[in-house]
This record gives structure tokens, C-alpha cells and sequence, in this order.
């Protein structure tokens, strides 16, 4: 009963208190992207700036991602319910286990592509070469916590 509660209260919270996270980390993108936009990238504020704005998109799409999408036994991803006969069983539990690093493939590969028709060394194609890094960084982290764990975190502790 306290569970059912605590979903109708979380429910009845206004749209702007329940997304605040997802909705400040985006501001904080936005402040970057307009701040590096009128900024030298030659000089040490516009090089933070071009750093800024990927880092903090990396952020902005594991909030966001880690709340929509699954990676099965990712312990960080939310439990998606089933959508039944949409697509055949197998397929469709495929899509539903691996949602995660499947978006962050596909997004991946549209960085990539993106920094490949850009010279690394305008200024933007350092921020898009940026954020093809921190994918992968975020790629690798989900694949790597699908079987690793480390002593002292909540996984860590389950398994000692």
C-alpha cells in the first residue's frame, strides 16, 4: 500500500518537478552550445566551452536514456514493460533487452558520420569529435557494467 502511495504522489507532482533533472542538465547544454558560439575555441574559455558541451550532452543522454531505454543486466536501466504484438516474441524481446546500447549505436554512428565530413580542427569539429568520444565512453560503460562490478558500489556489494 505505502508503494502505491508514493506512485500517486510522484503522479500528481507537476510536469516541471518531476523532469527538473533532465530539464536542468538540457539548460546547462543550451548555456554551453550559446556561450561556445561566441567564443574564440583558441583560447582556454572556448576550448572549456567545446569540452562543456560534450561532456554535458553525455550527461543529458544518460539521464534521459537510462530512464526510457534497458540493457539487460545493466542494473542501472529501467525495467521497460512488454508491448505484446507489436513485432514477433523474439525480436521484440531483443529490442527491449539491448534498447540502450542500441540507441547509443545508432546515435553513435550519427556522430561519427557527422565528425567525419567535419575538419577536426574547425570549431565545431572539435565539440562533434568530443561528443563521438563521450558515446563511446558511455557505450563501453554500459557494456562493461553488464558483467563488471567493483568493490564498494551497490552491484559490488551484492556480489561479495
Amino acid at each position: 500500500m505505502a508503494d502505491k502511495v508514493e506512485y500517486m504522489t510522484k503522479e500528481k507532482k507537476p510536469f516541471l518537478v518531476r523532469h527538473s533533472l533532465s530539464i536542468a542538465v538540457f539548460a546547462v547544454v543550451l548555456t554551453w552550445i550559446c556561450l561556445y558560439a561566441h567564443s574564440n575555441p583558441d583560447t582556454h574559455a572556448g576550448s572549456f566551452y567545446g569540452n562543456a558541451i560534450a561532456d554535458w550532452t553525455g550527461l543529458f543522454v544518460t539521464v534521459i536514456a537510462t530512464k526510457y531505454l534497458h540493457e539487460k543486466g545493466s542494473p542501472e536501466s529501467n525495467k521497460l514493460k512488454k508491448l505484446r504484438g507489436v513485432l514477433p516474441k523474439g525480436v521484440h524481446e531483443f529490442l527491449r533487452e539491448h534498447s540502450l546500447v542500441i540507441f547509443l549505436v545508432i546515435t553513435g554512428a550519427g556522430w561519427t558520420a557527422a565528425f567525419l565530413r567535419m575538419s577536426p580542427t574547425e570549431k565545431w569539429g572539435q565539440v562533434v569529435g568530443n561528443i563521438v568520444s563521450e558515446w563511446t565512453q558511455i557505450l563501453g560503460v554500459v557494456i562493461m557494467t553488464k558483467r563488471l562490478v567493483e568493490a564498494g558500489s551497490k552491484e559490488g556489494r551484492k556480489t561479495a
